[in-house]
């Protein structure tokens, strides 16, 4: 069976073979949510496990065992439902914003997919719920700080899972903030009494930090696209040399990416009237911004599609704790331990960084008479008007920003819970920092695409292919050209919009991770 499959009103999500396309399309919203019937074998098989050990007196941890430094604490069976709901309160911990409304669609998504898995001994109800919150839009208020990425995203899940036993805060399509009961009421659910092991397997695994990931994952694809329009804008506002993207060059190296960028920005150029009415005009070599695109974009597209490929795994896994097998073995391990996620947020944001760096340096070639050709500033009356001076100093203000944000996380752990998680991932901040980032990026590549866009402007002559073209049109339909100076901050957020964006010529789209 594919991935995912799609029937008339829902995507259904097959455990362990959901694609990245599906999460994107959960993240943006407005699709619903319904699992797989074949799933449901595996989560009842799991329960009755789960239910044959409480029965028999056995003695497992997780189900009839306090947590943590707690494990070697035996819970009597009358006390299990109390166990399970004490768990999750005194774990919804967390503090800090409201994660936004698309990571709150993927950790529902997520958890229920892992769930879903049939390793977690849990209800199939708890599953169906997690979807129908899903579906009415009723999204779990989850602070956004709290975690340290194992074992598990503990805190923020626990504030997930106290919605399913009434309590906690739920925000409403309306807007409105109720609590977890009247959400419940509203899908025709009363709160549950947690099982052995439900409350456990609600706040075991890396659903928020994987969730934050792919959200990063997501707007870094779309600020790469962005970048690579934007500097092919810039290539033709300078007329620059369209020699460094020879396929013969990037096929001697090898490099996937590299070869994936070259040939991108060769198809937007292609038909171009720039590149041939300067063939003769002696210019040798670019700047390594723009004559190292390849190079250095092409590392980014790489880097992007090891998180992917990271994070598509992670997105189907089974990361709680104990898992439950089909021979009926319940087995402790360490799936909550979030690494995998902590390195690849970090890689996903080197490639934001630099996605954002080289642009930045493009920018500042552009409004450098010696090197573009260009009016100083990018406008004709200087002096009197300073054009894009400080638009560029906003760009390297946040370009340099964002080279303190990409300081990994993963390397940094501080023990918890009496030293018995002696060493943790740091996962969640690592993917949280992502957004910002994003955003940062999102701005400097969108100052870079309005100054190249008045280059080319203020050197009109011939004209670009007709996919720079209709950018450049496109462009104008969010900022006006330049005569003099004006109010421009709301031409800075009109283009960070702008490489905020997702649809972008099918020749970018398809390199992208997500979106192939």
């Amino acid at each position: 069976m594919n991935d995912t499959a799609s029937s008339d009103d829902a995507l259904v999500l097959v455990p362990g073979e959901v694609e990245l396309a599906a999460l994107r399309r959960v993240h943006a919203g407005g699709v619903r949510l319904a699992l797989a019937p074949s799933a449901r074998a595996g989560l009842l098989a799991a329960q009755a496990t789960v239910r044959r050990i409480v029965d028999a007196g056995e003695v497992v941890y997780g189900i009839n065992t306090g947590f943590g430094k707690l494990a070697q604490t035996i819970i009597p069976h009358e006390r299990l439902a109390e166990l399970q709901r004490n768990l999750v309160l005194s774990h919804s911990a967390g503090t800090g914003d409201a994660l936004p409304d698309g990571v709150v669609r993927l950790v529902l998504a997520t958890k229920a997919v892992s769930l879903a898995r049939g390793h977690s001994g849990i209800a199939p109800e708890i599953v169906d719920a997690l979807l129908a919150l899903h579906n009415a839009g009723l999204l779990p208020r989850i602070p956004s700080k709290g975690s340290v990425g194992a074992s598990g995203d503990l805190a923020p899940l626990a504030h997930l899972a106290c919605v399913l036993i009434g309590e906690g805060e739920v925000c409403t399509p309306e807007g409105e903030v109720i609590g977890g009961a009247a959400a419940l009421a509203r899908i025709g659910l009363a709160p549950f009494v947690l099982g052995p092991k439900e409350g456990l397997a609600l706040l075991n695994g890396t659903q928020v930090s994987t969730a934050l990931a792919l959200a990063g994952l997501f707007g870094a694809e779309d600020v790469f696209a962005a970048g690579l329009m934007a500097g092919a804008l810039s290539l033709e506002a300078i007329q620059g040399s369209i020699k460094p993207f020879d396929a013969r060059i990037h096929a001697a190296r090898g490099q996937p990416g590299q070869i994936a960028v070259a040939a991108a920005v060769r198809a937007l150029l292609e038909g171009s009237e720039i590149v041939p009415s300067h063939a003769d005009c002696g210019r040798v070599q670019d700047p390594y911004s723009i004559r190292c695109v390849p190079q250095v974009m092409g590392a980014c597209l790489d880097n992007l599609a090891h998180a992917a490929r990271v994070l598509r795994t992670e997105a189907n896994a089974a990361s709680d704790n104990p898992l439950v097998f089909d021979n009926g073995d319940v087995i402790s391990g360490g799936n909550f331990h979030a690494e995998p996620v902590a390195f690849a947020a970090d890689i996903i944001a080197l490639a934001v960084a630099e996605i954002g760096a080289i642009s930045e340096r493009r920018m500042a070639l552009l409004l450098d008479r010696g090197l573009s050709g260009l009016p100083p500033f990018l406008v004709r009356d200087g002096g009197v008007n300073s054009g894009f001076m400080i638009a560029q100093v906003t760009a390297a203000s946040l370009a340099s920003e964002n080279k303190s944000l990409a300081h990994p996380a993963s390397v940094d752990s501080l023990p918890t819970s009496a030293n018995q998680e002696d060493h943790v991932s740091m996962a969640t901040f690592a993917a949280r920092r992502l957004a910002e980032m994003v955003q940062n990026t999102a701005v400097v590549v969108g100052i870079e695409a309005m100054a190249a866009a008045q280059g080319i402007e203020l050197k009109r002559g011939p004209r670009s292919s007709a996919l720079l073209e209709a950018e450049f049109a496109a462009i104008r339909e969010h900022v006006a050209f330049i005569d003099q100076d004006h109010f421009i901050a709301p031409d800075i957020e009109a283009m960070r919009q702008w490489a905020r964006r997702s649809q972008w010529p099918t020749a970018l789209l398809d390199i992208l991770p997500s979106r192939s």
